[in-house]
């Protein structure tokens, strides 16, 4: 007797009539048609709607999430008031209220099939209470999401008094990830520096990297090449990732063709926020404006793994969002023009595949001995997936039902009546 078994599933590599047998939270077979003789607790008949891993969120800052309006809104929208009514935030904070946002958040997020984020947490106040905080939320939520931290020096970590020490108590304690902001630093020069130093202790640590890189509409941020060059000195290859990036939207062209052989050959991954950068960048632009986000179909064709992350909901930076990785999918395809069937199903595949492999995710995908952990969406394919922003059906995490749709209503009813909201439960 089989845990489950689903039928009739397209799956996002175009396969359709598909059967997905899962036993101790395992996939055990993938079938075209029926399997013969199954029986299982839970069956369930996709009805030609597309099964897909569940969504990864590569890049987010969960710490800040559902925060806005405290202590007041980001007027100007850039970035750096952000960061700045985000240190007039972070006297007020108890880990108390950060955690209960988190949770929060980490509902909504099972109920849209994102069963993976990767968080970035600010390491700059001395007392580590965001830290502690998620800490604990990663213990709370370990049962149903993956959540994977970066020590985050927000303030820059040469910049900021003690920023080098924090970080490192904060990898003491448990922090999955080294960060850093290079960008922010006082100096390009120091900037460079806080990178090199950075990737040492990665590679001490034997842990992952995930630098905040020329997050800028300057043209000369460039550390993106120190953290290429850094990769390939220590061995870092395959460990390393750049978010935001932006600053190579406005280089020229000549530059940007040294660039990526550099980034594709250091093995650095690179991850596109795109409601995010295309929100904060370009504010200084009169007209013509800058989308300000990174050159991700460039990146793509050298062979660089391009993933997409949410990294705001409702904080300092941004106060929109859901939680639902088919709305970055959707803004990204348009701010990236990859409007092609290809470019849709690869933007599909940055907030899945490319992104776990980001996370270095084990067991994901839906092949025989992947985690069962899935979620079935209202469409025929993945292009009609991020076009709809698809109801999320159900959703499964190692074969256990997570989250479903209360009510299941046709999309042509949908310009007349309200989508049911997705509930969620820990069963």
């Amino acid at each position: 007797m089989l845990d489950l078994l689903i039928t009739n599933a397209a799956l996002p590599d175009g396969r359709s009539g598909m059967s997905i047998a899962a036993q101790n939270g395992k996939i055990t077979e993938v079938t075209q048609g029926p399997i013969a003789g199954a029986q299982a607790t839970e069956t369930v008949d996709a009805g030609g709607y597309l099964l897909s891993p569940h969504f990864v969120d590569p890049h987010f800052h969960m710490d800040a999430t559902l925060s806005y309006g405290l202590p007041r809104v980001n007027e100007s929208g850039t970035l750096l008031e952000g960061i700045a009514l985000w240190g007039e935030l972070k006297p007020m904070l108890k880990a108390e209220a950060i955690i209960e946002r988190a949770l929060s958040y980490c509902d909504w997020a099972v109920a849209k099939g994102l069963l993976a984020i990767r968080s970035h947490v600010d390491t700059s106040d001395a007392s580590l209470l965001a830290v502690d905080a998620l800490l604990e939320v990663k213990k709370q939520v370990a049962p149903y999401i993956d959540l994977q931290l970066v020590a985050f020096p927000q303030d820059g970590v040469l910049r900021s008094k003690g920023g080098m020490d924090n970080l490192k108590r904060a990898l003491d304690k448990g922090v999955d990830v080294v960060g850093g902001i290079p960008h922010y630093e006082r100096t390009m020069a120091e900037g460079a520096a806080s990178v090199k130093l950075l990737c040492e202790i990665a590679a001490e640590r034997g842990l992952l990297c995930d630098m905040h890189c020329d997050e800028s509409d300057d043209p000369l941020s460039r550390h993106i090449e120190t953290l290429a060059f850094e990769t390939q000195r220590l061995g870092l290859q395959g460990r390393v990732n750049g978010s935001h990036c932006t600053s190579m939207h406005s280089m020229d062209n000549y530059y940007v063709s040294k660039l990526l052989p550099l980034i594709a050959e250091s093995g650095v991954s690179v991850i596109a926020n795109p409601l995010i950068n295309i929100t904060l960048q370009g504010r200084h632009d009169t007209y013509p404006k800058r989308r300000g986000m990174t050159r991700v179909p460039e990146l793509m064709a050298a062979g660089v793994n391009v993933a997409f992350g949410h990294d705001c909901v409702m904080d300092p930076w941004y106060g929109m969002g859901s939680g639902d990785m088919l709305e970055v999918a959707h803004m990204g395809l348009h701010v990236a023009q990859m409007t092609s069937q290809k470019g849709i199903r690869q933007c599909f595949d940055a907030v899945t595949v490319n992104a776990a492999q980001v996370m270095h995710l084990q067991g994901y995908g839906l092949e025989v001995g992947c985690d069962a952990s899935f979620v079935l969406l209202q469409a025929r394919d993945t292009v009609e997936a991020i076009r709809l922003r698809a109801n999320r059906l159900k959703v499964w995490r190692k074969g256990r039902l997570l989250a479903e749709m209360a009510e299941v209503v046709s999309t042509l009813t949908l310009v007349n009546r309200p989508a049911k909201t997705a509930f969620f439960k820990v069963s």
